[in-house]
């Protein structure tokens, strides 16, 4: 804001746009309200009032965008507007070099108040490879209850039940209303709840769309056409519902035979798990009933990798770094997760629901290092475990509950 007239604040409902932004903001325009209805009218006078001005809810009057557009562009002083909307969408200019974008999503660990932490991905990307220190006495049990009571911050302060009420209320309104608010008509909500729950079985995997349509379909043999489905993940995608991790594609140091499908992630893995319908105890004991996805390891292996997403995602972002996932087309070397600073140099990171790490674990890392040489800054592994060190062979290994930004 010190430096842009204009910042979008972007992300799914409920993560926290509007109350950010309030904070920062003289003047508001909320056009969920009243004020939607004037603005529709006459666009411009959302440019009213004493700067920062908020203009939340934009995308329900598409024309306000063009006409920040238009003020960045007679000169206005930085900090000027900010919008906040729950919808990717544009006016009839991207707004590129105008308005500057920003990516909110869910409450990471940290901010949770979960552990005090002591690694920071931050000062791990600027290549400092110092000991590792810490201890988390966050076990297996509170990491599984962190996947499922949400980051978003009004569940937070919710009994488990509430935060099964608010996730039930939050995909119904994605289902009901959202759909229809960007123009997607939906002619049989079931069936997109059903695509919904087979993707979120599809958490932490690059599972085909048509795998994830032939799990939404079941035995009921009623198979919806894949024009009909993909709309639901190009919607859901535009609703920042729907958050998957894309395919590496290295630039300093190309490494051949690489796959291209992102990794399928929901915006918080407790939506996944509201979905299918488990809780703490179903998680734990492994016994949760899913649509067919083929994957490697648990459920609760998949929603902590997703859990771990979410953190590493908000933190890369703090240090201008790209989160993506590496895979070779056989599928014999696999990294959950490349974090890439803006040079090319990248940190990998394993996610393993473990306490400490076998040889095993690590074995795509030390592939990876092969590969890229000096590129590789650092290699991590996330686990579930009480203590934060380095192994012999360099590789850092860090609880989840103890890695900040």
């Amino acid at each position: 804001m010190s430096e842009f007239a204009a910042v979008a604040i972007e992300g799914p409902k409920g993560v926290g746009k509007t109350e950010t932004a309030r904070r920062r903001a003289s003047t508001e325009h909320l056009l969920d309200g009243p004020a939607g209805a004037i603005a529709g009218a006459d666009p411009a006078v959302v440019l009213s009032g004493a700067p920062p001005v908020l203009i939340d809810e934009w995308q329900r009057v598409p024309a306000t965008w063009d006409v920040v557009r238009r003020a960045v562009d007679s000169g206005v002083p930085p900090g000027a507007y900010l919008l906040a909307g729950s919808a990717s969408q544009r006016g009839a200019h991207s707004g590129a070099g105008r308005i500057i974008s920003l990516r909110m999503r869910p409450m990471t660990l940290p901010e949770r108040g979960v552990a005090e932490p002591t690694v920071s991905l931050g000062d791990l990307l600027r290549g400092n490879r110092a000991p590792l220190a810490g201890h988390s006495e966050v076990a297996m049990e509170q990491y599984a209850h962190e996947i499922v009571a949400s980051g978003f911050p009004a569940a937070r302060s919710l009994s488990v039940r509430g935060v099964a009420d608010f996730l039930d209320s939050y995909t119904a309104r994605i289902v009901e209303r959202d759909f229809e608010e960007l123009g997607q008509l939906v002619r049989r909500p079931e069936t997109l709840r059903r695509w919904m729950t087979a993707y979120a079985a599809a958490t932490a995997t690059t599972a085909t769309l048509e795998t994830i349509r032939d799990a939404a379909t079941g035995d009921q043999g009623d198979k919806p056409a894949r024009t009909t489905t993909q709309p639901y993940r190009d919607t859901l995608e535009r609703l920042f519902v729907v958050d998957p991790v894309p395919a590496w594609t290295p630039t300093r140091n190309p490494i051949s035979r690489l796959t291209g499908p992102p990794k399928h992630h929901l915006a918080d893995p407790a939506l996944a798990a509201s979905l299918l319908g488990v809780d703490v105890g179903a998680l734990l004991s492994a016994t949760s009933a899913r649509p067919p996805i083929v994957r490697d390891g648990t459920l609760l292996g998949a929603f902590f990798e997703s859990l771990t997403v979410l953190s590493v995602r908000v933190f890369a972002q703090l240090a201008r770094a790209r989160v993506s996932h590496l895979r070779t087309k056989n599928g014999d070397h696999e990294i959950d997760l490349i974090v890439e600073r803006r040079d090319g140099r990248v940190i990998a990171i394993e996610v393993k629901l473990v306490g400490v790490p076998s040889d095993r674990d690590v074995r795509h890392l030390h592939w990876l290092a092969e590969q890229v040489g000096d590129d590789l800054i650092d290699s991590i592994v996330i686990t579930a475990g009480s203590y934060a060190y380095r192994r012999p062979d360099g590789i850092g290994v860090v609880p989840l509950a103890l890695l900040t930004y």
